[in-house]
């Protein structure tokens, strides 16, 4: 049983959702966002509020149900607020500049890395005196802001020993011991 998928998603002010065959599109101050929906999935606008049903209790049914309510949920969250992500760059010498779509991030490696960013990212990188390159990604779109930011971690994953690397902002990386001297 869903009980994500049971409760409603409530429709804050300015933000309009319309359902037009299988497609639910979201529009807000800050953007529109589309999400294709399985048929056997039944959702309805009504008293400011989008409600989802399904037809069984199937397996299926039920994974679809929770998962469609929660994409759709996230949309109106990104249209009406927006999301925002924080990446730290941790290691002597790392540097990050964005200039347009464009994010250079230098990591330690012989070459600078040039990262294209999609045009529906917002990318700031910061970098004060005595404090780590800061990058700040801000987007409507939950799932792809999500997917970039994986993306430009995995380019210096943080490692256990020294914890040098690209990690989200308030991130704890579990630290290991090195080597112990032999006495």
């Amino acid at each position: 049983m869903s009980r994500i998928g049971k409760s409603p998603v409530n429709i804050p002010a300015g933000v309009s959702v319309t359902v037009k065959d299988s497609l639910v599109t979201v529009k807000g101050a800050k953007g529109e966002l589309e999400q294709a929906i399985h048929p056997d999935i039944k959702v309805e606008v009504k008293d400011g509020e989008v409600q989802l049903t399904r037809p069984t209790d199937e397996k299926n049914h039920r994974a679809m149900h929770g998962l469609y309510r929660s994409l759709i949920n996230n949309m109106v969250i990104g249209v009406s607020e927006g999301y925002q992500k924080k990446m730290e760059l941790v290691g002597v010498g790392y540097r990050a500049t964005s200039t347009g779509q464009i994010l250079e991030l230098s990591l330690g490696y012989s070459h600078a890395i040039h990262m294209q960013l999609p045009k529906e990212i917002k990318v700031e990188a910061v970098t004060d005196r005595k404090s780590n390159p800061i990058i700040t990604l801000e987007s409507i779109d939950k799932q792809l802001l999500g997917q970039v930011c994986a993306k430009i971690r995995e380019l210096r994953k943080p490692e256990p020993y020294k914890g040098k690397g690209v990690r989200f902002k308030g991130e704890v990386v579990r630290r290991k011991a090195g080597k112990s001297a032999k006495v």
